[in-house]
């Protein structure tokens, strides 16, 4: 157990390998109950998170979500988040627990009179539930008749006289819900997914696995590949910015960015021969000289060996070169990949 924001978080339970392989096989339950979750309502609601947020709110129909981020005037990612409209004019936005009281301060100081911004997060909790079983997971707490929401979608369900709601998305790279449910009802609903998916292998799953997971598929973590100082162009993120819509805070320097380049872009790598794994903050070298630095890396469990995101000077940011990664002193060789880096067997 470590300490995660204000959060007591687990690392792992039985061991980040185990909880990895759980997921990628069978299914994993992870506890996000740390995760921020905010009800914007109002008539002004959609006009207002279209110029907070890079994506276009208006193309969501009731029931379906987002991935979208919430920008400072820098343009810099003060947070990514998921956007889900649950009603024609309220919307639940899930975001990132490290983030929930800068980001309600800085909606806050721009919200109109229109709008309201309610914090629901201390009264609901969340878990993710990951992994091919999950839809036979949900068949034997739901019923064989009951359909999931499609990708990026959300509804409301009742499970054992708890309601829910269940929205189609992950951080994994394998099909998977998120749940949310209210706090009174989190044990029980963590003892029932234990103990309905125990026939498929089901394991609980912390911190660690979730990173693995995440980076094999080179899903940017926030305070690590993304920050305020980053913007989601250099990021390679630009597919989650409509630069057409009406214009949003820090419309014009991600124009700018998409237009003009920037200087350095959010790489993936895997490291060659028999290097250690990589680390955040180690540097990276391209003929000898030093153009970047590792933002996340990890030994990957799928691919059984080091792999990491960095960023890196663009010139140099080209699939199939190769690199240097100082670790403690030493130099040891990598190789620039297309994201991602795990490719599921069809």
């Amino acid at each position: 157990m470590i300490s995660f924001g204000e959060w007591i978080m687990p690392v792992q339970y039985s061991s980040i390998v185990e909880e990895h392989q759980a997921v990628r096989k069978n299914v994993g339950v992870f506890d996000i109950s740390h995760m921020g979750q905010f009800l914007v309502s109002g008539s002004g609601a959609s006009n207002w998170l279209n110029a907070m947020l890079t994506n276009n709110i208006e193309k969501l129909e009731n029931g379906q979500g987002q991935y979208t981020f919430l920008l400072n005037e820098r343009g810099g990612i003060i947070d990514d988040l998921i956007a889900y409209r649950i009603g024609d004019s309220e919307f639940l936005l899930v975001v990132n627990a490290a983030r929930v009281a800068e980001d309600l301060d800085w909606l806050n100081r721009h919200k109109p009179d229109t709008v309201m911004l309610t914090n629901r997060s201390p009264d609901f909790g969340a878990v993710a539930i990951q992994g091919p079983k999950v839809i036979e997971l949900f068949q034997g707490l739901l019923g064989n008749d009951a359909e999931l929401p499609p990708r990026n979608h959300i509804a409301d369900f009742t499970i054992d006289h708890m309601p829910v709601s269940i929205a189609r998305t992950g951080y994994t790279g394998e099909d998977g819900v998120e749940v949310f449910f209210r706090t009174q009802d989190a044990a029980k609903f963590w003892s029932l997914a234990l103990a309905g998916g125990e026939k498929f292998g089901i394991k609980p799953c912390g911190l660690g696995a979730r990173d693995t997971l995440r980076l094999e598929m080179c899903y940017p973590l926030n305070g690590s590949d993304l920050s305020p100082d980053r913007n989601p162009i250099e990021a390679g993120l630009g597919f989650f910015v409509d630069l057409l819509k009406p214009e949003f805070i820090g419309h014009d320097i991600l124009l700018g960015a998409k237009q003009d380049g920037t200087p350095q872009k959010l790489i993936a790598f895997r490291m060659e021969g028999k290097s250690p794994p990589p680390r955040a903050h180690y540097s990276v070298f391209g003929n000898g000289q030093r153009i970047g630095e590792v933002t996340s890396g990890t030994l990957s469990p799928s691919l059984n060996y080091g792999i990491g995101m960095a960023y890196i000077d663009s010139g140099n940011a080209k699939i199939g070169a190769k690199i240097d990664i100082e670790i403690r002193g030493q130099r040891f060789p990598a190789v620039i990949e297309k994201k991602p880096l795990y490719k599921k067997e069809k």
